[in-house]
């Protein structure tokens, strides 16, 4: 009765809306937050950083590394200069995301709860929870994180090919990517809300300017690194040439890390590719570009469908695999020192970086459920605390997958790790340098 009476005193004074970012950390193509601003005249944006990304899960592994932490935080940073401009601010809280939005909520402050629909699991509860706390509150959700939403796809969530081939297919058939939404150049006021200063956070954290060749966070350098690979460097002609290759920062896009955490838009990666077509070179490897995003499209979805089967050990497929966890097995496998050259070298270029190419995580986990008989679940979550562009559903689609109990209609690939070395480093110039 308390939370309706502060909602019915906030309706009748001001149309009040939070704006809760979370994979959408950008002001380009954010229909999310347009969504919001029109049904508002003030408005707050906050961020949640998940308080249990830093403390061991199931798996004794902290979700979050050094790694993601540092360009999430620029990213955050980014954002935050980004909003300056439009007469805002970006309210930074650390906590658990459901307690921390409703206790902002409880107060009466807020009206309206925009935010970007996402499949992911943990996303959904939080979301959910919020939600059962409030039966005034207007809840604006828009699709923000894909090429498609539900709504444009040609089949629903719970008819969708479970295999990748038939969905490419049918999508590549029956739907165009959403339309790039303005970039956006003005908001409602800015409204300072009352909250626990105790769940600010500090964002200790400096933000370089942009650089070719490394990955700094946020919307900013995502855009500036998006034209550098499109036109400076031209690179998209040839990506499907180049793209396996173990360590050469031009030979793939790079463009993961910000897609990941939505400061980069795929929309706005097709428009610029489709822009560069017909510019300056149409031709299978930008065609491949697309259909690597089709790849993470469908994995999102998947999720989707499958909810809590996504992180269990026999998979969507409900197999059981023969394998275990070894604790000295996964530790060797983690700090490199496998004894498979390839695979070693991998692993430590994963551990200096947060980086690894997708034919080295092919590698790496090819080795770890084969060669070493591992739990696949511990390499996912070991890669979700190292990656840099880690996201739920290519991650941990991705192993269940390889694991033989995904998406993979032959089950339990696995590859050659000689052949794969002749193929990918036939001069050793990649073990070379991280052995």
């Amino acid at each position: 009765m308390i939370n309706q009476q502060s909602n019915e005193r906030c309706s009748n004074a001001h149309q009040r809306g939070l704006f809760w970012f979370r994979h959408d950390l950008r002001l380009h193509d954010n229909a999310a937050i347009s969504a919001l601003c029109k049904s508002v005249s003030e408005v707050t944006f906050v961020y949640i950083i998940d308080d249990k990304n830093f403390t061991p899960n199931v798996f004794g592994i902290a979700p979050m590394g050094e790694h993601r932490q540092r360009f999430l935080k620029q990213t955050l940073v980014d954002l935050k200069h980004q909003l300056k401009k439009l007469g805002h601010d970006l309210l930074v809280l650390k906590g658990n995301p459901a307690a921390c939005l409703v206790d902002l909520l409880k107060s009466g402050q807020f009206s309206h709860l925009g935010v970007s629909k996402h499949c992911g699991f943990d996303e959904t509860a939080q979301l959910n929870t919020v939600k059962r706390f409030f039966d005034t509150l207007t809840v604006i959700e828009t699709s923000t994180f894909g090429l498609f939403d539900a709504q444009t796809l040609p089949f629903s969530i719970e008819n969708m090919p479970d295999v990748f081939s038939p969905f490419r297919r049918k999508v590549e058939k029956y739907c165009q990517p959403l339309s790039v939404h303005p970039v956006i150049e003005s908001l409602p006021a800015f409204f300072v809300p009352k909250f626990d200063p105790s769940f600010l956070f500090n964002l200790d954290v400096d933000l370089p300017e942009p650089s070719a060749t490394s990955f700094v966070g946020g919307e900013t350098a995502a855009l500036s690194h998006l034209n550098t690979y499109l036109y400076d460097w031209q690179a998209a002609a040839s990506y499907k040439e180049t793209r396996n290759a173990l360590d050469t920062w031009q030979d793939s896009t790079k463009l993961s890390a910000w897609l990941a955490n939505g400061s980069l838009s795929p929309r706005e990666v097709v428009r610029q590719v489709q822009r560069f077509e017909e510019t300056v070179e149409k031709n299978e490897s930008t065609y491949w570009i697309y259909f690597e995003l089709l790849w993470r499209e469908f994995f999102h979805w998947l999720q989707c469908k499958y909810g809590a089967k996504w992180f269990r050990f026999s998979g969507i497929q409900g197999k059981t695999p023969s394998t275990k966890h070894c604790p000295e097995t996964f530790a060797r496998w983690c700090e490199g020192k496998t004894g498979y050259p390839i695979v070693d070298a991998c692993m430590r270029q994963l551990a200096e970086t947060g980086y690894m190419s997708n034919r080295g995580r092919q590698l790496v986990a090819s080795c770890f459920v084969h060669e070493l008989r591992q739990d696949w679940r511990y390499g996912a979550a070991w890669f979700e605390h190292q990656l840099v562009d880690y996201d739920v559903g290519s991650n941990w689609g991705n192993w269940l997958y390889l694991a033989g109990v995904g998406s993979d209609p032959r089950g339990h690939r696995q590859f050659n790790l000689q052949k794969q070395t002749e193929i990918y480093d036939p001069t050793g110039q990649f073990r070379n340098k991280w052995l």
